[in-house]
């Protein structure tokens, strides 16, 4: 329950940082740039025809305009850490107060400019928290973009403002009757509603020149004129003021702050709840923001690791299968010494005949097949008997695990090659004897068979089919090169005994029994190897639940065995120093980190370039389409089932990283399982008859 729990937080968090980046960081246009309804009927024609400024303190609503001579330099969006500063260092220069409409959510990311605004004699007016249309919006929504910048501005100023300027507002006359209704419900609220007389177009970026003359007001009359600190480059903004100023103040023109010009009193200290309110506000918009830049470092990590995998594969396991297929390879001399397999049966009735007919009718010399049942409660033992195969015998031991079992077939068997299959598994006739050919080396001491899924009818078994061929056997030719295969599979796995013997046989530290003992043995001093010609098929799970049962118990018992074995780093030899961290990175990092590929991909739809995101994506998962197909050539498989990938990247991919989730946070947990048994149906449909 624990760790589902603390998936589900984990979930609830990311979820929570993207919904927070996608409120905090919606994308809008400058204002005057989204088209306006022309209806103005409700608007009074004392508003329409008025100032820029519009109070409904009183009974009625009224405008007023700037004196003679007055101006009121206002800039819009910010404030913005590249042209803020710059845009202040020129009112600095020429002692010029101005008047800054914030966003809320950008004042959250950039308190010290906020701080530097009102240290510099400047004041600060509300742009709303994301920047919408206000008129738009409903109630709530209005009401909670303007109370939220209000707190932004408290923590970060330790101030309140009554100014406010809608997003996308212009001219008085060009208000309609939408926006009338905002104005007047802010208005209700104590807000000033600040529009402008003069509009200097610096979001058009249409020069400088242009800039200066569009901000130049008529005559000498007074105005509130706009510009933008933010929402794109500015750098003709800076350098029109630089311009403007001096040449309005040589004109007589007098800069003051809206404030200023209306005989208003300065903005009053906020209160003490509203700053504790706007920190916890600022915070989470700040740590939203970190979260998300540390997903967006993690993304291109994840990418990079992929691509580089991708390369490794291509270059190494095709190599490997090349080297390996040669008619001139050959690990030595035959292997023809006598072979004891070992067969861990814990309630196998459905399967155990199969797999035991097929594995006693090897074609190698002298094999000899020892079921261990593991306390069975059902007729496990007496389907291997019905056989009535002379080189089969069983032992019926008390209940232990599979670990205990293992080693009781390994201490009852005396041949100096054992070879050890799932109750659940299949072999070709030739696996046995190919399995055990590599160790003609003297220097081997286990080997890795190829295992495939032998239930491939229902989507759920192509999809681990791909699995096993990509993931499993495609990774092992890899690790195989490299010297450093973490895992002999259960399913089939050749051993000689002394090297059983130096790795102190198999443990029941680790629920991954099987990856515990070929790390083992590997620090020994032993190499491991891949045969891919010897075949095996297993029955993987039937359902999603008996998958993720599987899937945790791999995920954390290999996470055990990792982290058992980790001082391997500080011993020399190839595993430790080499093989491991090379595991640590391809078989635990990346698929922690792949979920972000889908994740950010989402997130980039919704909210982002949907083009350049899509094209992302499909670059993946043509990188997966290809690995894939690598993976099947060198298998010798048909490439039929991959037709399901991409909707396997899509559904089998996501629960296969809820599973690794959900592991590794039992593993920091510290939480023990037990041996969990799968459900089987006995079908090995897949598996070549004969």
């Amino acid at each position: 329950m624990l760790r589902v729990l603390l998936t589900l937080v984990v979930l609830l968090l990311l979820g929570t940082v993207v919904l927070v980046e996608v409120y905090t960081d919606a994308g809008f246009s400058p204002d005057g740039t989204d088209p306006r309804s022309s209806r103005d009927s409700a608007v009074p024609p004392a508003v329409l025809n008025g100032g820029p400024v519009i109070d409904f303190s009183g009974d009625t609503a009224t405008s007023a305009r700037m004196p003679a001579k007055t101006l009121a330099l206002t800039f819009d969006d910010g404030p913005d850490p590249a042209w803020t500063p710059k845009i202040l260092d020129v009112l600095a220069r020429h002692h010029v107060p101005a008047t800054f409409f914030v966003v809320g959510s950008e004042v959250a990311r950039h308190p010290e400019l906020a701080r530097r605004i009102k240290a510099e004699g400047h004041e600060i007016g509300a742009h709303t928290f994301t920047h919408p249309d206000l008129a738009s919006l409903p109630a709530w929504r209005r009401d909670l973009e303007n109370s939220q910048t209000q707190l932004a501005i408290a923590y970060t100023t330790g101030r309140s403002t009554s100014l406010l300027r809608p997003p996308y507002s212009s001219f008085a006359d060009a208000l309609t009757d939408g926006d009338y209704a905002t104005v007047r419900a802010v208005g209700e609220q104590g807000y000033l509603t600040v529009l402008d007389d003069v509009d200097s177009e610096d979001w058009k970026r249409p020069g400088v020149d242009a800039i200066v003359r569009n901000a130049t007001p008529p005559n000498a009359d007074g105005a509130i004129v706009l510009f933008h600190d933010a929402g794109g480059d500015r750098s003709q903004t800076v350098t029109a003021l630089d311009r403007l100023i001096p040449r309005l103040q040589r004109d007589g023109f007098r800069f003051t702050t809206v404030t200023q010009a209306m005989g208003l009193p300065a903005d009053p200290r906020a209160g003490a709840a509203d700053v504790w309110r706007g920190r916890a506000l600022v915070w989470t918009v700040r740590a939203a923001d970190g979260v998300l830049r540390l997903l967006w470092v993690l993304l291109i990590v994840a990418g990079g690791l992929i691509l580089i995998r991708t390369l490794v594969l291509f270059l190494f396991a095709w190599t490997h299968a090349r080297r390996r297929r040669a008619p001139s390879w050959s690990w030595g001399l035959p292997v023809t010494a006598p072979v004891t397999i070992v067969v861990p049966a814990y309630n196998e009735e459905t399967t155990i005949a199969p797999a035991v007919s097929s594995l006693a009718r090897s074609a190698h010399p002298g094999v000899k097949v020892l079921v261990v049942d593991d306390a069975s409660t059902d007729g496990t033992t007496a389907a291997v008997d019905a056989l009535k195969l002379g080189n089969v015998r069983v032992v019926r031991i008390p209940s232990g695990g599979k670990a205990t079992a293992l080693n009781t077939g390994v201490a009852l068997c005396h041949d100096d090659l054992i070879v050890m299959v799932d109750a659940d598994t299949v072999v070709t006739p030739d696996a046995i004897h190919q399995l055990v050919q590599p160790f003609a080396d003297r220097r081997v001491g286990a080997v890795a068979g190829n295992v495939k899924v032998s239930n491939r009818r229902g989507l759920l078994g192509k999809w681990q089919h791909i699995e096993y061929v990509i993931g499993f056997n495609l990774d092992r030719r890899l690790y195989d090169t490299f010297g450093c295969i973490p895992t002999i599979p259960g399913a089939l796995g050749g051993f000689r005994r002394s090297a059983l013997s130096d790795a102190g046989g198999l443990s029941t530290d680790t629920l991954a029994e099987d990856t515990d003992l070929t790390m083992a043995i590997q620090r020994a001093g032993w190499k491991v190897v891949y045969q891919e010609s010897a075949r095996a098929y297993t029955e993987a799970p039937a359902t999603m639940r008996q998958l993720w049962r599987q899937r945790y118990r791999w995920s954390y018992g290999t996470m055990q065995a990792m982290w058992k074995h980790r001082r391997a780093v500080l011993e020399p030899g190839h595993f430790g120093r080499g093989g491991l961290p090379l595991i640590a990175v391809f078989t635990v990092l990346l698929p922690l980190l792949a979920p972000l590929i889908d994740l950010m991909a989402v997130y980039g739809v919704l909210f982002l370039d949907r083009q350049v995101t899509l094209l992302g994506w499909l670059a993946v998962l043509v990188i997966q389409i290809l690995t894939a197909v690598l993976a099947f050539r060198l298998d010798r498989e048909k490439l039929g089932p991959l037709w399901t990938l991409p909707l396997q990247q899509i559904v089998y991919r996501q629960l296969m990283y809820l599973v690794l989730l959900s592991s590794a946070l039992a593993a920091l947990t510290g939480r023990r399982l037990g041996w969990q048994k799968i459900r089987r149906t006995g079908d090995f449909s897949s598996a070549p008859s004969g």
